[in-house]
């Protein structure tokens, strides 16, 4: 019985193979894009959960009230580490770290830069890492360094590495005392090829000895391990005050603990409180994914449907010679599961064909655990119920016909199901609007923040990190340099242009009411910053060494000027670091943090030693090859055991832009997707309904109806849907993505145009699918279709 069941499915899809490919090929793409859609989606909600101790690692952030609000920060005084523990025997473990460094590693001749972490001797312990080489103890050594599996193969090939010598910066020597197995780049320390003991940073960095018990520093992150079913809550009141205790003038500093499941979703904070992160585009693309599918499952329903209506005669006729009403209901329904199923086999491998490409665009390496029951579950549980909902109207209503009446042909099917079909395209038509308002949304507000002013000339602006070599050298490289031609200028600073690696409170300034407090971007650099970099002065002068005095001299911006509120800046003096500085330049506002945050106060200190980043202006004009090439040269010179790497500023600038051009790519396409199966289902529909209606449009034409006449009686209702749904999809497009756009400080405004456009772009597609149905039909000849009257 089940082989005759399937085989008729079978001939039935084989009997229709127009309305079989509409059917399979819509469901299939809209399960594709829902199935690539959540894979993205699944691997940014279980961003870290590779680390065995998930649900009880922490990190120590810190609120700090100023004028402006609540400021929330990662980094916290060296001294913390040490005193957690003592405020509650709930902590497991604690590890500082620093933020992360680059390093050149040699072993013999191979020489590679790469990105590593200090880290202290717990770190592996709290956060167990697959040791395929040594111990989670591996950093008990101060002169201790990890490898990850790949950079130790890069370095020593087949050889064991362990207890080998890497040479570190040209410098002091680490042996090696651990292999781990590479992260998932879904992980917070991904990035990071080698781990070496923070206890080498306090051997060779002279600076950690004067932090190392200031709380008015913050120079560490720290990370806690809390015992398995610790209430957060009760140990955040327990370390809240720690460092308003050892430092009373800190008052305004607060302590809380930021579960490892919010570093990536719930990274951005607005006075104090979590306001978003990444769960802001899982929320915006699940909500897409589920609108696809949504609009997939419509079309294939309606398909269903009203293919099914055409075949009453032929229950009648079954029914007739002995067919029970339950043999029907099994015959319809594994007809739709089939049809459904080979939907979900097809878009299995539309995802492994698109998986590539898809990869590129988001920048992952994304794949479908095909061993995952969750997978199957979900997957096969959809296609199942999506197959029984469509095949649900054949299945139980048209098997409770009397054949009798059936065949007599007084039974009229044709309108029966009209209704519930309007209101499921209708409903397909607000998704449809709802993404294409979210899409040019998006893509406006992209486009909104790369236009934005950022105070600084870009082009022609090379960015290289500084080495011993080039601090020592820096005064005959940079005469060198401006010498060859190739450079106009050349300057360093404490952190490139494009991002903030300092910020400090000022202690006192001109006006400062009592307990007020502003926190401020902090650039340490000397001679010609502003001439590199294209900065506008707008009141005062730059450093100069025509003025010895500029030792305690700075410079600030203009947002500074606004929030001391300082009439006439230029001369006024400040306290910071329990010294007076005075302030002889203003500059414009300079976009160094996240495009879509408020440019913050900044301050520019005379600091020649305190430095990260070389700045050098290319001379504009000549071959771009032969001016690096002649800058790579001056710099090997000067910085022999180093390779010669470095980034361009407008290209660095485009990597705060990584993730908006991902989600206005994907929103795109996705968007686009959407529309092609929105436009598959159309058109087998407006087929239907043409076919329906055959007849009546014949009469029509014999009796004097013109083709234009005829295409607009077809095209008004499916017209009148799309207005019905504009009208329900407009207000709630716009309310939800203004709810999107106030998370950012910096946003446009949604324009008067965007909603009736994509409204427009709906009718418009609608009208051209079923116009060209209706065109065909009503040019046909009459007598075709009134032959059998």
């Amino acid at each position: 019985m089940l082989l005759n069941y399937f085989k008729i499915a079978v001939r039935s899809l084989l009997k229709h193979p127009s309305f079989s490919f509409i059917n399979i090929a819509g469901l299939s793409t809209g399960l594709a894009c829902s199935i690539l859609i959540l894979l993205w989606v699944n691997d940014e909600v279980t961003f870290n959960q590779y680390f065995p101790k998930y649900d009880n690692i922490y990190k120590v952030r810190l609120n700090a009230s100023v004028d402006k609000g609540i400021v929330t920060g990662e980094s916290v005084p060296y001294a913390l580490k040490d005193v957690l523990p003592e405020k509650d025997s709930r902590i497991k473990r604690t590890v500082r770290t620093n933020w992360g460094e680059g390093a050149l590693l040699a072993v013999g001749d191979k020489k590679l830069n790469k990105v590593g972490l200090w880290a202290t001797e717990s770190f592996f312990d709290m956060f167990g890492f697959e040791m395929l080489k040594g111990t989670p103890r591996a950093l008990d050594d101060p002169r201790s360094i990890v490898l990850t599996a790949s950079l130790a193969k890069a370095l020593f090939g087949d050889e064991d590495p362990l207890n080998k010598m890497v040479q570190i910066d040209n410098q002091g020597e680490l042996k090696v005392t651990g292999v781990v197995a590479d992260l998932p780049e879904n992980t917070t320390f991904s990035q990071h090829e080698f781990f070496i003991s923070y206890g080498y940073y306090e051997l060779t960095q002279s600076w950690v000895g004067n932090v190392k018990d200031r709380w008015d520093n913050n120079v560490s992150q720290v990370y806690v391990e809390l015992q398995p079913g610790t209430p957060v809550a009760e140990v955040d009141d327990a370390i809240r005050g720690i460092i308003a205790e050892r430092n009373p003038d800190l008052s305004n500093v607060s302590l809380f603990l930021h579960p490892m499941s919010h570093w990536r979703l719930y990274s951005y904070f607005t006075n104090g409180k979590e306001s978003g992160g990444m769960i802001l585009y899982v929320q915006l693309f699940t909500g897409i994914a589920i609108f696809i599918l949504v609009i997939a499952c419509i079309n294939f329903m309606n398909l269903a449907t009203a293919r099914s209506e055409r075949r009453a005669r032929e229950v009648g006729i079954r029914k007739s010679i002995g067919s029970r009403r339950k043999d029907l209901i099994f015959q319809f329904l594994g007809e739709s599961i089939l049809l459904a199923v080979l939907a979900f086999l097809v878009s299995i491998v539309l995802v492994e064909l698109l998986l590539p490409l898809y990869n590129q665009l988001v920048s992952k390496q994304l794949t479908i655990n095909y061993s995952s029951p969750t997978f199957w579950l979900l997957g096969l549980g959809l296609t199942v119920a999506t197959g029984v909902l469509a095949g649900s109207y054949p299945a139980f209503y048209l098997s409770s016909f009397n054949p009798v009446q059936v065949l007599k042909g007084k039974v009229q099917v044709a309108g029966r199901s009209a209704t519930p079909r309007q209101i499921l395209v209708t409903l397909q038509f607000v998704f449809s609007i709802l993404l294409t308002i979210a899409a040019i949304v998006v893509y406006q507000q992209i486009e909104h923040l790369r236009k934005r002013e950022v105070g600084y000339d870009r082009e022609n602006l090379l960015l290289i990190w500084t080495t011993s070599d080039i601090e020592k050298n820096y005064r005959a490289l940079k005469t060198e340099l401006l010498a060859s031609g190739y450079a106009e200028s050349m300057c360093k600073s404490n952190s490139p242009v494009t991002a903030i690696f300092s910020t400090n409170t000022l202690d006192d300034w001109p006006g400062r009411q009592e307990g007020q407090r502003i926190e401020f971007t902090t650039i340490a650099t000397e001679y010609d910053y502003t001439k590199t970099l294209g900065i506008r002065l707008l009141q005062g002068r730059d450093f100069s060494p025509e003025f010895p005095s500029d030792s305690t001299a700075i410079l600030v911006n203009q947002a500074t000027v606004d929030v001391l509120n300082l009439e006439n800046p230029i001369g006024e003096t400040v306290k910071m670091w329990e010294q007076d500085w005075h302030i002889i330049g203003v500059t414009e506002n300079i976009l160094m943090g996240a495009a879509h945050r408020p440019i913050e106060p900044m301050i520019m200190v005379m600091s020649p030693t305190w430095s990260s980043t070389i700045s050098v202006r290319l001379r504009p004009g000549g071959e771009l090859s032969e001016t690096l090439a002649g800058v790579e040269t001056i710099f090997r010179k000067y910085n022999p055991a180093y390779p010669f790497e470095y980034r361009f500023a407008d290209q660095e600038f485009e990597q705060k832009f990584a993730t908006f051009n991902m989600i206005g790519r994907l929103s795109n396409a996705f968007t686009i997707l959407t529309l092609l199966i929105t436009a598959l289902g159309l058109f087998g529909l407006a087929s239907f309904a043409t076919e329906q209606r055959s007849k009546e449009i014949s009469i029509r034409k014999v009796m004097g109806a013109s083709v234009a006449s005829l295409v607009l009686l077809i095209t008004r209702d499916f017209s009148r849907l799309v207005l019905i749904a504009f009208v329900i999809a407009a207000p709630a497009g716009w309310y939800f993505m203004n709810q999107f756009l106030e998370r950012y400080a910096y946003r446009v405004e949604i324009a008067v145009w965007v909603l009736p456009a994509a409204g427009l772009s709906a009718l418009a597609l609608t009208l051209a699918i079923v116009s060209a149905q209706a065109l065909k039909s009503a040019a046909g000849n009459p007598v075709d279709s009134l032959r059998s009257e």
